[in-house]
């Protein structure tokens, strides 16, 4: 969808009409903005001059590039979030996948875990890893979303407005997952004519569980033991979770130890008195599974400054829970006239998908945004859009449009929606989050 004013420009017809205008420094990106928070790093002596580090058996980072989760408050119940705005491509390294936990993370052996899978089947099973090991094998490449992501820019009263893409939608992450499909499983036992759902109970000391409909567990749910190219991390569930493409990560239980197949939801905790979605008169969204259209911009975004005006990269991130995104548009005038972003390939189904928008800044006071569209014509909606429809009491699916502004002086401000004092520094070109 193409700008309501001026010509839009693809990154690619401004590169093949400027020859050397990468190298000349005339596209600025991500590497020529100034960071906040960033920390010093001690110049390495002329590596011509000196013999260089031995082998090892574990790699590690170089000095220079040490992204961190972002914890929240400490206890057994909380979560990290994934830096997203320090990561590049689409695949989230397992060591940065976000956290959200119940009761901690249990200490498990793989050699004597083993999965119950029993109720409405006609042989009721324990599997043990190895036993499952033994079915063929698939790999898919999908995000994690906690369904919780976002309430920072989501409530008036309590949004923070200097906030990084990391503490804003950071319980976000996009892993190739390795393991058997439950369809698999599911016809091993022998699903029993009048079953519809299936209880997922986690083997934490919170045994979280949730009930999934029979029709996505035969669909292309997995039971994943690998992730990245190894064993699941403790975090992520060691030695087996449910893996769920596109639906809300509380109900893609870790540590899963059984599996309830019944002609009815369970109603748990987890999707009783949590997990749904309060509306206005009193009534609730209950087992609102998918993840729709959302996207973010991760740069520019806080804690960056812009040092000059001219050519910037706009990118960021998009995802969908209903199929592949197929666009994403980005206003640079709060939101009057936008402009269709470059989606960068791959471009898969239920996976976070890059996109980049070139933006000629004249260094003026500005907001950015984005939104996504995804292949069922979904379009992301504004946080007044979600406002209408849901109220401001929910508390999950919080898929609203995030902003940025971007301040040419240090003068205070209010936002135009919601009339929310935010900080700008001056005289450089602080980004600060906006609903």
């Amino acid at each position: 969808m193409s700008s309501k004013g001026g010509s839009p420009i693809s990154r690619r017809a401004w590169l093949g009409a400027t020859t050397g205008a990468v190298a000349a420094g005339l596209i600025k990106t991500q590497a020529d903005a100034f960071k906040l928070d960033a920390q010093e790093v001690q110049v390495a002596a002329d590596p011509t001059k000196v013999p260089g580090r031995l082998v090892s058996e574990l790699g590690q980072r170089a000095p220079r590039e040490q992204p961190r989760r972002l914890a929240r408050r400490p206890g057994l119940s909380s979560s990290s979030g994934t830096p997203l705005q320090d990561l590049c491509g689409t695949i989230t390294p397992s060591d940065l996948h976000f956290e959200r936990h119940h009761a901690g993370i249990p200490t498990i052996d793989s050699d004597e875990h083993e999965l119950l899978v029993h109720g409405m089947v006609d042989r009721p099973t324990v599997f043990r890893m190895a036993d499952l090991k033994r079915y063929p094998e698939a790999s898919r490449i999908h995000f994690v979303e906690c369904s919780g992501n976002g309430g920072g820019a989501y409530n008036p009263e309590r949004m923070r407005t200097e906030m990084s893409p990391q503490s804003l939608d950071g319980l976000l992450s996009n892993s190739e997952w390795t393991g058997v499909m439950l369809s698999t499983i599911l016809q091993e036992v022998g699903v029993q004519p009048g079953a519809s759902w299936v209880l997922a109970e986690g083997r934490d000391a919170a045994m979280l569980s949730r009930s999934i409909p029979l029709a996505k567990a035969m669909d292309d749910a997995m039971l994943a033991y690998g992730q990245n190219g190894e064993a699941i991390r403790p975090e992520q569930g060691y030695p087996l979770r449910l893996a769920l493409p596109g639906w809300e990560g509380n109900a893609q239980v870790k540590w899963l130890r059984r599996l309830e197949v019944s002609d009815r939801p369970t109603m748990t905790r987890e999707e009783t008195s949590k997990y749904t979605d309060p509306l206005e008169g009193g009534t609730a969204r209950q087992f609102s599974f998918v993840m729709d259209a959302k996207s973010i911009i991760t740069f520019p975004s806080y804690p960056y400054v812009l040092p000059e005006q001219g050519w910037w990269e706009i990118k960021g991130l998009a995802w969908t829970g209903r199929g592949k995104i197929t666009s994403v548009e980005v206003s640079t005038d709060g939101g009057r006239n936008w402009t269709e972003a470059e989606l960068q390939p791959p471009i898969l189904s239920k996976a976070t998908v890059r996109f980049r928008h070139l933006w000629n800044w004249d260094g003026n006071e500005t907001i950015i945004l984005s939104r996504a569209i995804d292949e069922t014509g979904y379009v992301q909606p504004t946080v007044q859009q979600l406002w209408e429809a849901r109220g401001q009491r929910t508390r999950y699916h919080m898929n609203n449009q995030r902003a940025w502004k971007i301040a040419a002086d240090g003068s205070w401000s209010g936002n135009s929606a919601i009339d929310i004092p935010i900080r700008l520094l001056s005289p450089q070109n602080h980004c600060n989050a906006v609903v």
